[in-house]
């Protein structure tokens, strides 16, 4: 589109049916970029073309609410707006049963023993001795952990700035923060290199989860298995100091 500012001007005036698709068709590779990295929690659950279903309703939502005004970058008010439609229209399915939740709670509490005993972060041979179980059940195990994560985190996990108004600042907060980042880049650099590069991958580069695993040379169920034990380490290693791990 040669000039999208233009298309917003006439939008924000006009509110036109055509403009507005206009817009949707623009940012329509955004909605893709958003559910393909979610695909890393939920891999084998969803097809993509679910997660980009749930996500072209966060773009509309994302359009009509969006102040032009205020100039904030369209992509990351947008990119929010897309991740929290999926994470939505997921809890509307209400896939995650007691039992699982029960499970993930079990393997948490099964980290922390173990690390506690060992000093250091358990292996999954380590964890699997814990929860008397075989290398299969702690496979399955791992995985749901990941949905199950994604769908009961706590809303204000997801977000670092006030979206709305990103202006606005609190200079306590600005200070939790830059502690919060030290304290993060330290745990960071005491991990593997394999776990620096899949942080550097997902969180930084911002790839999918089919480009990470092309990167890794590892199929894609096994780099949602790794991020997955590698979230609860990071956060279990931060909770100490009241810092949030992002998703």
């Amino acid at each position: 589109m040669a000039n999208i500012d233009k298309v917003w001007d006439k939008y924000k005036k006009t509110k036109s049916r055509e403009l507005k698709e206009q817009l949707i068709e623009h940012y329509a590779p955004l909605v893709k970029i958003v559910a393909g990295r979610l695909g890393i929690y939920l891999n084998s659950y969803l097809e993509l073309d679910d997660l980009l279903g749930f996500g072209v309703i966060g773009l509309i939502d994302a359009i009509d609410k969006y102040d032009y005004d205020k100039k904030i970058k369209f992509e990351t008010y947008a990119s929010l707006r897309i991740r929290g439609a999926i994470i939505d229209e997921i809890r509307k399915l209400d896939w995650v049963p007691r039992s699982i939740r029960q499970k993930q709670k079990e393997y948490i509490r099964a980290y922390e023993r173990v690390e506690a005993k060992i000093g250091h972060s358990p292996s999954d041979s380590d964890l699997r001795k814990e929860l008397n179980i075989n290398e299969a059940e702690y496979n399955k195990l791992v995985h749901d952990t990941n949905i199950s994560t994604l769908v009961s985190i706590d809303e204000s996990e997801l977000y670092e700035f006030n979206v709305e108004d990103p202006t606005t600042k609190n200079p306590y907060q600005e200070l939790e923060n830059k502690e919060a980042l030290e304290i993060l880049e330290r745990e960071i650099l005491a991990l593997t290199e394999r776990e620096q590069l899949l942080i550097k991958l997902y969180y930084y580069e911002e790839l999918t989860l089919k480009e990470i695993s092309l990167v890794l040379e590892v199929s894609e169920s096994r780099v949602s298995q790794i991020h997955s034990k590698l979230m609860l380490k990071l956060r279990n290693k931060l909770k100490k100091y009241n810092v949030v791990f992002p998703l």
